[in-house]
């Protein structure tokens, strides 16, 4: 994939500022001339590698941090915001959001703030949480952590030239060097606990209601405990999350990262969905992994010069509650959003436990209400049953849903036999946020729309609303 340009200025003007330099002082030290750094300050000119190094060599910068420091979390994030009915008649575009981070940085992140939490009832409550302030923190790295990826791919491929199984080959290199011996115990020596490090005794503990891919995984967690936490450490130092539980949540999501990266090693494993097609199923045992951990995965595939296809990841509840989120490299409104659609087969999933079932989706253009015009997605659904389940015992059950732009489908498993430009079912973002009429499975007006009654006529919808 041809790789997208680093639009950046405005971090360039942030290290400019904070060195208390002009424009043509800087340019001197960068040994490049004012009006192209002012050209680059104002996002008309993308920042080059040999600019990345030279600012990294003579301002002490990391380069990465240009990714991740995006006002309001970049485009995308700020365009995800001007999507709410609030701002329909204003009509924004692409252009003009880019003019306004170019611009003014600090406005558009002003506004993101102010947005975020001026939300009501459950969609601030949801922001205001433990997992608001995680969900934003891996969302500021696209859910792609270069220095975890690297660093667990070269230990797979120490432990490969060893061995075949890496189960028995991270069981060994905890045992050999961290003095840790894996014991799988009878459920009922532990009926509530699906993992425990006993310290005491040196051993890892798994239950025997793990399946092997879970785990190979439980086992690789552990070892991101101990030989990436230096990384770890630094990753949630950098957050600044203040909140301490979300601050434990996120480290448990890079320690998990970095066990899915031992599994699914990235170069292996994007060579591995461009040969399949992204065929999941097919990747599962390939592998070794369950269908999560593969859907965690391939919103990951963001590396620089080697970027996979940017899906987006959610999973809900059969009430429609959201416990993962991950937009990656989509900049995916489905993912964002607080609210969806039950139109979306995301939720019929439920209806048919195991079965992928795939999708066409559209959803409606900033500003419109019309049911065609905007983006489209081939989306994909599967339930999966937590490990851990007793007989007798309560059955947790979830729905994953994974999606990928209908343009960059084409290749896909998933998609053969679709017609990617033909029929889409039309969706939204969960009623408060869609502006669809006569939408016969309409619960709520939208927001900031005021509701009509009409005594003489009854639409398809049973709820009409100002603007209709």
């Amino acid at each position: 994939m041809a790789e997208r340009k680093l639009m950046a200025g405005h971090a360039v003007r942030r290290v400019r500022r904070q060195a208390g330099l002009t424009q043509a002082a800087m340019a001197e030290v960068l040994e490049i001339s004012p009006s192209y750094l002012n050209l680059v300050e104002r996002n008309q000119r993308p920042v080059s590698a040999g600019l990345l190094v030279r600012l990294a060599e003579r301002f002490d910068f990391d380069p990465r941090l240009l990714r991740a420091a995006e006002p309001g979390g970049g485009a995308d994030a700020i365009r995800r915001r001007l999507a709410d009915p609030l701002f329909a008649d204003l009509e924004i575009d692409r252009n003009e959001v880019a003019e306004w981070l170019a611009a003014a940085p600090g406005g558009a992140e002003a506004f993101a703030r102010a947005f975020d939490r001026g939300g009501a009832g459950t969609e601030r409550a949801v922001e205001d949480s433990p997992g608001g302030a995680v969900r934003g923190a891996i969302e500021r790295w696209r859910n792609h952590f270069a220095d975890l990826d690297a660093g667990a791919e070269a230990l797979a491929d120490e432990l490969r030239l060893g061995s075949d199984d890496l189960y028995g080959a991270i069981a060994e290199r905890l045992r050999v060097k961290h003095h840790l011996a894996i014991r799988v115990l009878p459920v009922d020596v532990m009926p509530d606990l699906l993992r425990r490090v006993d310290l005491h005794a040196r051993q890892l503990q798994l239950s025997e209601l793990l399946d092997r891919a879970s785990r190979t995984f439980a086992a690789a967690s552990q070892l991101a405990q101990i030989e990436a936490r230096a990384e770890i450490d630094a990753l949630t130092k950098g957050a600044e999350i203040a909140d301490r539980g979300a601050e434990r949540l996120f480290r448990r999501h890079l320690v998990s990262y970095w066990a899915a990266a031992l599994m699914m090693p990235y170069d292996r494993f994007l060579r591995a969905c461009e040969a399949t097609g992204y065929d999941v199923e097919l990747l599962q045992r390939r592998f070794g992994a369950g269908f999560e951990q593969v859907a965690h995965r391939l919103t990951t595939l963001q590396r620089v010069g080697a970027r996979g296809l940017p899906f987006f990841m959610v999973r809900v509840d059969r009430a429609g509650q959201a416990s993962k989120r991950y937009a990656g490299g989509s900049g995916s409104a489905l993912a964002a959003a607080e609210g969806r659609c039950p139109l979306w087969r995301l939720h019929h999933a439920f209806d048919r436990p195991g079965e992928l079932a795939v999708q066409l989706v559209e959803l409606p253009g900033p500003g419109s209400v019309s049911a065609a015009g905007g983006e489209r997605w081939l989306t994909m659904a599967r339930t999966v049953v937590p490990q851990g389940r007793q007989v007798g015992a309560v059955a947790a059950e979830f729905a994953v849903g994974l999606g990928v732009e209908a343009g960059q489908a084409a290749g896909l498993a998933a998609a053969r036999g679709i017609d990617l430009a033909g029929d889409a079912t039309p969706i939204g973002l969960g009623c408060a946020a869609c502006l669809r009429p006569d939408c016969p499975q309409r619960s709520l007006p939208p927001r900031g729309r005021a509701l009509l009654i009409n005594e003489r006529e009854r639409r398809v919808s049973a709820l009409t609303f100002a603007g209709d």
